[in-house]
């Protein structure tokens, strides 16, 4: 076994609050190789590909951003790079404000090369183009390009408002942007969530804003979208009301709760991170 001591593997290390790239871990490749005596030059040439999942940043009024990445490095890098201090390295930087998708993506290019000794490649896909490669989203209208300012990182229910008027409606809302994070071991846990109801128009920015609130949260799933259907039953008093999140798998696992004000099933899609 060759990975150092402060290696993040099996070490207990509390998630990071704040951007940092010296938590990028390498592991020299050439050790690996020496143990089964391989020479490169002689023997293959070659890519590794990865797909990161949890990808998140904050635009510059605090709205966060959710995305997926393709990180591509090439046989002959210097190093490769520890899974967990990659998992880490991308967690810090959940609250960081960068000024667009390219600032964020020039960060992480050089500090993933750096690490690695030697380019990579990354790409950089936010969920709606995955959607628009036919990987599935919920039905309805996409709460998360209403352009919001979001100052609120902690549940608060007085986001939440109605259009006071005589007209009822039906509909369907959605989010990629829930997070929360689990109160045993601080991981952020990532969702796309989806409220049904029929009652007096919700105020769709302070949905989103509320949604969004729950970024700091520490809670299990389950938990987290029973709040969820609780506050929005008491602030905008619904007839009916349906809240469904889907997040993303963690240890082979994902967990999708679904809390609903009538007995029904609710729609069995795997979302696209999922």
């Amino acid at each position: 076994m060759f990975i150092k001591n402060n290696s993040p593997l099996g070490a207990k290390i509390p998630y990071p609050k704040n951007y940092s790239s010296s938590l990028l871990h390498p592991i020299p490749r050439e050790k690996g190789r020496d143990m089964i005596k391989l020479d490169v030059k002689n023997g293959f040439y070659g890519e590794d590909i990865w797909n990161a999942y949890e990808i998140s940043w904050l635009n510059l009024k605090g709205k966060p951003v959710v995305a997926t990445a393709q990180i591509v490095f090439q046989y002959d890098t210097k190093n490769i790079i520890e899974s967990k201090s990659l998992k880490l390295y991308f967690n810090s930087m959940n609250q960081t404000k960068y000024e667009s998708k390219a600032h964020f993506l020039s960060v992480i290019i050089d500090d993933i090369s750096n690490c690695a000794g030697g380019s990579v490649e990354v790409v950089i896909f936010e969920l709606g183009d995955l959607c628009d490669k036919g990987l599935p989203a919920f039905s309805g209208i996409l709460l998360d390009d209403l352009d919001v300012m979001v100052e609120a990182y902690d549940p608060d229910p007085s986001l939440l408002d109605i259009e006071h008027t005589d007209k009822l409606v039906t509909e369907t809302l959605y989010s990629h942007l829930l997070k929360t994070n689990c109160p045993v071991t601080d991981q952020p846990d990532w969702a796309s969530i989806m409220i049904r109801y029929t009652g007096q128009p919700i105020d769709r920015d302070g949905l989103l804003k509320y949604i969004i609130s729950y970024r700091n949260q520490q809670d299990f799933h389950e938990q987290c979208v029973e709040r969820i259907f609780l506050d929005i039953s008491s602030s905008c008093l619904p007839n009916d009301l349906e809240v469904y999140a889907r997040y993303t798998r963690r240890g082979g696992l994902d967990i999708n709760p679904y809390r609903s004000s009538k007995k029904m099933k609710p729609p069995l899609a795997r979302i696209s991170r999922q």
